[in-house]
Parts: structure tokens; sequence; C-alpha cells
């Protein structure tokens, strides 16, 4: 029989999470080289570094698809599924469609004790049937590092497709959950995280963006993009947002929902590679008013798991939205606005 080795999870890779992404550095320099595609029914490629795919089938009806895996972020196998799940499908709640079928990714070391992987395939298709959506198969290969997620395909009507384009001047910023799941993710990994601390991002990672995404499609909200936040963090998703909308962005920063024990990581120093390279990146299109803590500026670029929607919505519509967001168990609410294009391309107060 061969050997079977335990491990802890997080202890077994060296970056958590979406901390494990390339930088948006890398792949800037590469994407931008690649030929682009001609093809009629391309709805949204990644000219633009949407969330997802969008590829029409039928006069009503495309195809929305999206793939996402990475490292552990928690030492519990079944909770890292759940939380490599909901990360996976959120790219297409963001979009505004609806998940259908899944493919597993496995990435599982040879001689490592195979009812972790067990657990981990349990915890992923919990979200996957909560969420509605099948899990048709899947692809695993031997790896000293551990890593798990889904290829995920979804429906959408043409007409109804939410991008990160599209923001326009005088639109609310509307946000959905909390940043520092990134820095949790590395106290957790050098053992130093606070049970709290665990506790609140756990449940922020394995929480669905589907009731979120149920009551925007539901609602005759004036939206006019979207898109989530994860491993570019908050600062290079809205750069995204800026960039294909031609405008401008302003966020308060004393709005900006944060989850308990964030600050004490950064104060503590358990900052992940790929906040440090998200910083590095984006943060020449950020201007700081007088009084923003450094805490702060640096979760702004903190690559978050399975975070939360960033909505630009009509002013009008905002208080509604949130109202109907907040009825509906999501936590919701403005952290900022839409500006004409100017610079900085982003501003925190």
């Amino acid at each position: 029989m061969p050997e079977v080795k335990s491990f802890r999870l997080t202890e077994s890779v060296k970056a958590a999470g979406c901390a494990s992404k390339l930088s948006p550095a890398a792949l800037d320099k590469v994407l931008g080289k690649l030929p682009r595609q001609h093809d009629p029914n391309v709805l949204v490629g990644f000219d633009h570094a949407d969330d997802a795919g969008v590829y029409q089938i039928a006069p009503d009806q495309a195809l929305v698809q999206t793939v996402d895996f990475f490292t552990p972020v928690v030492d519990d196998p079944y909770v890292f599924g759940q939380i490599a799940a909901t990360n996976a499908l959120s790219d297409v709640y963001a979009m505004g469609g609806t998940p259908i079928t899944s493919l597993a990714l496995v990435c599982f070391p040879e001689k490592a004790d195979l009812e972790i992987l067990e657990r981990i395939l349990a915890g992923g298709l919990s979200k996957m049937v909560e969420a509605g959506c099948v899990v048709i198969g899947g692809h695993s290969i031997r790896d000293d590092e551990p890593k798990f997620g889904y290829a995920v395909t979804g429906l959408i009507d043409p007409k109804k497709i939410l991008t990160n384009a599209g923001a326009k001047p005088g639109d609310s910023l509307i946000f959905t959950k909390a940043l520092g799941t990134g820095v949790i993710s590395t106290a957790i990994k050098r053992g130093k995280a606070e049970a709290a601390w665990m506790d609140a991002a756990v449940q922020s990672m394995t929480t669905l963006n589907k009731r979120a995404a149920e009551v925007i499609q539901q609602g005759e909200f004036r939206i006019h993009a979207m898109t989530d936040v994860t491993g570019f963090g908050l600062i290079g998703h809205s750069r995204e947002m800026a960039l294909a909308s031609n405008v401008a962005l302003r966020f308060f920063s004393k709005d900006i929902p944060i989850l308990p024990g964030a600050r004490d990581c950064i104060r503590g120093g358990y900052i992940p590679g790929g906040l440090n390279n998200n910083r590095d990146f984006a943060e020449c299109v950020v201007g700081y008013g007088d009084g923003v803590p450094e805490e702060l500026r640096s979760l702004l670029f903190d690559p978050q798991t399975a975070g939360g929607l960033l909505i630009s919505v009509a002013s009008e519509d905002s208080a509604q939205l949130i109202g109907s967001l907040n009825a509906a168990g999501v936590s919701a609410v403005q952290i900022g606005e839409v500006l004409v294009r100017s610079k900085p391309l982003i501003v925190v107060q």
C-alpha cells in the first residue's frame, strides 16, 4: 500500500485562494498580444476582462461560460470545496445569468488521504445543489499542491446581459459582502487567525451571490454595469469597470464594509502576495483623499475569494435596490459613485 500523507490544506500551498492567481500585470501583458477571434455569436469575450464569456445560441438565449479554480483558503476540506464552488458560480451571477451545469477541476497529491478529496468534492457539490447547477463531469491530475474549482455554464437572455461596461456618470456604486478574505486567509495559513475572523470570512466565502442575482434579475432597476470583486481586489475590478465604461469612480472610504479582523491582519503583516501584485499594478490610477488610513488602502487591493458584487445603478434606483437586497438577506451598501472620465481614474476619499 502506498504511504498516505497527512497535511493541513493551507500549509501545502504557497498562496491561498484567489491570492494564488497570476498577477494582473502578467495577464494584461500576455492577453494584449493575442489575436481576437471574430464570431458574431460572441456577445462578450475577453476584450474588457469581463467576468465570463457569453455566446449566443438562439435569438432569445445565450450561454454564459466561466472557469475558476484555486488553492485552499481554509483547512477544512468540505468548507474549501464549498468556497471553491461559490467562487466559480459567482461569475455567472455577475453577468446576470443562471448556472445550469458544471465540470469539476481537481489537482490532488497522489499519496494524500483520499478521504480529504472526497470531502472537498462533497463540499463543492453541496453548493452546486444549492445553486441548482448540475455537476456533469470533470477532470483530475496529480499535483503536490491541491487545487479545486469548476467550469460553469449558465443561460442568459442576450438582451439582459450585465457586463463591466456601461456605467454612467451619476450612477451609485453598490457593493455586497465585505473586504478582507485575502488577508484573513493568509492569517489562517500562518495559524494566526482568531476564530471570529475565520467564522466571518467563511460565512462570506460560502454565501452564494444567487439571491443578489435573483433580486437584480426580477426587479426593474436601471443597472448599467456589474462585476464581482475577486482576485484583483476592489480597485482592480473597479479599474476594469471604469476603463470599459469610459468613466471615473469615486469611493467613500468610511462606507466600504470590512470583515472583522481584516485591519488586524494588515497591521500584523498577514499580507498575501496577490495583494502586493494588485497594488503594484493598479495603484497608479488611484488618488487618495486626506485621512484614508493605510489599512484601508491596502484592503482595497486585497484579493477576494468568492467576493461580493459591485453594481453601477442609476442613483434614483439606488435606495430601492439596497432595500430589496437587504430584504432578501443580502448585505448591500452604497460605497461610491460614477463620475465623468477624469484623472485620477479612481478617487478614494
